[in-house]
């Protein structure tokens, strides 16, 4: 499903050019607001499916959200494929976002559930491995596919993702939580690989997997998830202060152009007046962030989230700054001999933003909230992230349109050191965290 939400947002810039020409496949050119809309009514639904999944998700169960997510994104590209005017358009790209919103919520909290400790930044990190992907196929799909040809091919990976998951278990803290407790423990067996065979040669390790079903067991009902949530469970002093971290993570994530810049790519270069044709900047800069998000699977687990997601705060912040004083210093006739630079400042930033700040934005959420407000917290969490998306695509082009690409850079790179100040000194490390607390 987030490869399938990749493919819609790399889907995006070429069809734009393609809808805003005169071969409109569905009638006159776009207008610059209407594609704007396009562009960023994503962002809407987005932040509809975040509340929409936060609240279903601790009614409906994990398992049956998945489900659900998937029919949004396939009204989608059937909407799109349909498409008789920008209507069509508008209506599907906000069920698109509300797919969107809803992997947000509904996988970081299945996976962190089902994982084990020693894996879990791992599996929580590839969803922004196969959106960086996605992005990438998107864009390819979308340049060199025709515009109906797309969404009959593309259709199909919601439809497999379902076929996927009917074999998987809820999770056993769910089941848990609703007094299911014979399925939680077949649950945790099926996800821990443990055997619940009686036979005598077995008797041993079967015990040994009762003791461990018992002990986690314990540790969720003491982490408080069968009890009430009242509004006592936020307004404490140690819930406020992780929600106060989690809204400088998404602030860091998004006003510091972490998802902007990229959606943008092609217009920076064309600022930094470069002689490389920006749509193949585009592309290798997108290879770079797959990079750098792969880099992040390999070691989160090792070294931990902290130190990677300072190092690439840091690390982001002086790329934009470098990018900022190259757009104000340099002259055009050295971007014009070193042509290079530019590509080569973009890719480090590609690379650094995703080696912390854009794959470990859900793990981190995830698992500094308590368990027994998990649920609640990561929908309220993402539904302030993509208030944040509409927000930053909104703003950036205007910026670089009115005030120029170096002024937006010296305030992403801005933000960057700003957060990277407030979590170097409040932010804990939660790598082997226990979920059950």
């Amino acid at each position: 499903m987030t490869l399938t939400d990749g493919i819609g947002i790399g889907w995006l810039s070429p069809t734009l050019t393609l809808l805003t020409s005169e071969n409109n496949p569905f009638g006159d050119p776009l207008t610059v607001v209407q594609s704007s809309w396009v562009g960023s009514v994503i962002g809407l639904g987005s932040l509809m499916g975040d509340l929409i999944f936060g609240f279903l998700i601790d009614r409906l169960g994990r398992k049956v959200c998945l489900f659900i997510i998937a029919i949004p994104n396939m009204i989608f590209w059937i909407l799109t494929y349909a498409a008789k005017d920008v209507t069509y358009l508008y209506i599907g790209r906000f069920l698109a976002g509300i797919s969107s919103g809803g992997c947000y919520v509904v996988l970081p909290i299945f996976v962190a559930e089902i994982a084990d400790s020693s894996v879990r930044g791992a599996l929580s990190s590839l969803t922004m491995v196969y959106i960086s992907i996605g992005t990438m196929i998107g864009f390819a799909c979308a340049s060199y596919l025709s515009y109906y040809l797309m969404p009959c091919i593309i259709i199909c990976l919601p439809v497999i993702y379902i076929l996927a998951i009917i074999g998987l278990s809820e999770t056993p803290q769910y089941l848990l939580r609703h007094g299911r407790d014979e399925q939680a423990k077949k649950s945790y067996y099926f996800y821990k690989n443990l055997s619940s065979s009686n036979t005598t040669s077995e008797s041993n390790e079967n015990d040994a997997a009762k003791i461990e079903f018992e002990t986690f067991r314990l540790q969720v009902f003491g982490g408080g998830i069968t009890q009430k949530i009242t509004l006592r469970d936020f307004f404490n002093l140690p819930t406020m202060k992780i929600f106060g971290l989690i809204f400088v993570l998404i602030i860091c994530n998004q006003l510091s152009g972490s998802f902007a810049i990229f959606s943008y790519t092609s217009h920076i270069f064309n600022e930094l007046e470069t002689q490389l044709n920006p749509n193949n900047c585009s592309i290798i800069v997108g290879a770079a962030q797959v990079l750098g998000v792969l880099c992040a699977v390999g070691l989160v687990d090792r070294l931990g989230r902290r130190i990677l997601l300072l190092t690439s705060m840091l690390g982001m912040g002086l790329g934009e700054l470098g990018i900022a004083m190259l757009k104000d210093f340099a002259s055009s006739e050295f971007l014009a001999q070193n042509e290079w630079l530019s590509l080569l400042l973009m890719c480090f930033v590609a690379i650094i933003a995703s080696l912390g700040v854009v794959a470990l934005l859900f793990v981190i959420i995830i698992e500094l909230l308590p368990a027994k407000i998990r649920s609640i917290g990561t929908s309220l969490s993402m539904a302030t992230f993509s208030s944040f998306i509409f927000v930053s695509l909104k703003i950036y082009p205007i910026m670089i349109y009115d005030y120029g690409l170096n002024v937006t850079m010296y305030m992403s790179a801005g933000v960057c050191f700003f957060c990277f100040i407030v979590l170097g000194l409040f932010l804990p490390e939660t790598k082997g965290k226990l979920m059950t607390h």
